[in-house]
């Protein structure tokens, strides 16, 4: 009968350290190098729980201490790994390969340095009162892992032996925070530590750093010389430290004289940009004690207070402030620190940087000022403040790039706290800048409420203002197939037929945009003019058809009794059915046929003829 993973009696009896259950197990015959379903032996399970008496039972019944497991590893990885010492030492004595590979390239010496400290951590907790045996615990693991690395390296063990990664003994216990293998290593072999023909992508003091050992990187400070190498996306020690509020390790990398100011491969930040993105402020105080210049840029141009404020890290950014960081720095977008806090919603990172008198007419690369970013986004309270301010300004433009103010992103994005705000302003109303006004923005995404506000506050007649194109708020609601916009908009004497600069309607612009619902209200509500046509002499009945939307066409249709319209012509002498017909509508040619269609009616091209192609003379002649 087989327990967990399919391990049979022996393997429990010789992992549990039970070894006369061994002994009656091996007396009834049992198969001793049977595995189970990770391939390993009774005597894997022995080494990994440490009973050498286990061990040496089993080697003397003919346990083959060369077997591997699924992945590779012998019963001496797997003493190495939970650092037995004695069981390690009985395997060696016995003939077992101290430098024999796993699948992954990794000897038990790389196990020996990687015995995991922190796993007595996770089971002692962190609680006050086993602090002393967490420690006591951790020293102990500390000098087992020292006593099975130096014995092993007294027997051989290759400890320049690279894994498949490139990671070599040194590497490991960097990782794993072994001080006193770390100096056993510096004993023996010191050139390994600059490691200069490993493959790896990260060096032991990158390890050490990320990981927080920082016993551990002192040791290797003793040794390197350099201590601003970079991993393969170009961070150095002290920049994974910091991104990691590793404090300790921080202080102790700067006060070897590693730079705060190398930059990164791929975003070209700085330990500075790395401490602030995780709100880091020890690590951040630390580095900006020794920082010439704390305004530095990354590939963004954004500075350590951008991030800061950007990612809500109030201590960091009330630091940086102290320490003098420029408020009105701008990134390659032109955004600065107040564009972000408000962008992103961090009330007291914004509430610093507007007592440092922060400039809240900056415009970023698009012309947008805090106060376009704070309407946009809807902060209503930041929105007023900032205004006051503002319009206090001589020079108080705020009109972006595209002519869009504060009172249009506004209406964009359906801020009707925002808007109420901007109206309250005698400047706000009056529409200016571009003439796609914010009516037009509020009823294109479907803002019923702001629209109501805007006409409500400032005059009805502005629901036939027209954009640079002659384009209404109707025409606006009508593309996007706002109905209740268009309610709205009608109430208030919208002209319903208004025609843009190419002539078209709002039914029109309903009607080749497919929209069903609006082109219903406008037909048969609104009572629009289906005799209309556009600069091409296009009938809403032609747009519907021609873009293929069937039921557009039938609700216009329903309504049409003319035959004037039924075989209206456009610029291209084509009719409704010529159009219906080439775009595959059936059920619009059966009604128009059906009404009277004329079925010979000739358009520009005559092969695009509603009826048969009348013969040549020639064609007379051959027949004849």
């Amino acid at each position: 009968r087989c327990g967990i993973h399919n391990m049979f009696p022996l393997h429990l009896a010789a992992l549990n350290a039970h070894s006369d259950c061994c002994r009656k197990l091996l007396s009834s015959g049992f198969e001793i190098d049977t595995p189970d379903s990770f391939g390993r032996t009774c005597l894997h399970a022995a080494a990994a729980g440490g009973n050498v008496e286990c061990i040496k039972l089993l080697q003397s019944s003919g346990a083959d201490f060369n077997k591997k497991d699924k992945c590779g590893r012998t019963p001496l990885h797997y003493a190495a790994a939970n650092c037995h010492f004695h069981c390690i030492e009985t395997l060696v004595t016995t003939g077992a390969n101290t430098n024999e590979t796993d699948d992954w390239g990794r000897t038990p010496l790389h196990y020996a340095a990687a015995s995991d400290m922190d796993r007595k951590k996770n089971i002692l907790g962190n609680s006050h009162e086993n602090a002393e045996e967490l420690e006591r615990a951790c020293e102990m693991k500390e000098k087992e892992a020292a006593l099975c690395l130096e014995f092993l390296l007294q027997n051989d063990a290759n400890p320049s032996i690279q894994d498949k990664e490139g990671y070599n003994t040194v590497h490991y216990a960097a990782a794993y925070g072994h001080r006193q293998c770390l100096e056993l290593l510096l004993e023996k072999t010191n050139n390994m530590f600059e490691e200069s023909d490993s493959t790896a992508t990260k060096s032991p003091l990158h390890l050490a750093a990320y990981n927080g050992h920082h016993q551990a990187l002192e040791v290797l400070l003793q040794s390197l010389v350099g201590l601003d190498i970079k991993d393969e996306k170009g961070r150095t020690a002290l920049d994974l430290a910091a991104f990691k509020g590793h404090a300790e390790c921080v202080e102790a990398l700067i006060s070897q004289g590693a730079s705060v100011t190398v930059k990164d491969n791929v975003t070209k930040r700085t330990p500075l940009h790395a401490s602030v993105i995780n709100g880091h402020t020890p690590c951040l105080r630390l580095l900006l004690e020794v920082a010439d210049n704390p305004d530095v840029t990354d590939a963004k141009g954004q500075t350590p207070l951008m991030l800061a404020v950007a990612y809500g890290h109030i201590d960091a950014v009330s630091l940086l402030l102290e320490k003098e960081a420029s408020v009105d720095a701008a990134d390659l977008l032109g955004c600065t620190a107040l564009h972000r806090g408000i962008m992103t919603g961090h009330e007291e990172c914004v509430q610093m940087l507007l007592e440092k008198e922060v400039s809240i007419l900056c415009k970023d690369a698009r012309g947008r000022t805090p106060l376009h970013f704070a309407a946009a986004r809807g902060h209503a309270t930041w929105l007023s403040e900032l205004l006051q301010i503002a319009l206090s300004e001589e020079d108080c433009s705020l009109k972006d790039n595209q002519g869009y103010t504060p009172l249009h992103w506004a209406s964009y994005n359906g801020h009707e706290n925002c808007i109420e705000v901007l109206l309250e302003q005698k400047f706000f109303r009056t529409f200016y800048g571009n003439s796609f006004s914010p009516l037009h923005c509020a009823v294109i995404n479907d803002h019923e409420n702001c629209a109501s506000l805007l006409i409500g506050a400032i005059d009805a007649s502005i629901v036939n203002c027209k954009d640079d194109k002659g384009r209404t708020p109707l025409h606006a609601a009508a593309f996007a197939d706002h109905v209740e916009c268009l309610q709205l908009l009608l109430s208030h004497s919208a002209q319903v037929n208004a025609a843009d600069d190419a002539g078209k309607t709002p039914l029109m612009m309903a009607a080749q945009n497919g929209h069903i619902g609006a082109v219903d209200f406008l037909v048969n509500i609104a009572k629009a003019d289906l005799t209309l046509k556009d600069k091409e002499l296009n009938t809403s009945l032609h747009l519907a058809s021609s873009k293929g939307h069937e039921k557009c066409a039938l609700l216009i249709l329903d309504r049409i009794q003319e035959q004037s319209l039924i075989n209206a012509k456009n610029n291209a002498l084509q009719t409704p059915l010529h159009i219906a017909a080439r775009n595959g509508l059936k059920m619009v040619v059966e009604e128009l046929l059906a009404k009277g269609a004329c079925v010979l009616a000739v358009d520009e091209n005559v092969s695009r003829s509603n009826g048969p192609r009348p013969s040549s003379a020639t064609d007379v002649q051959k027949e004849e």
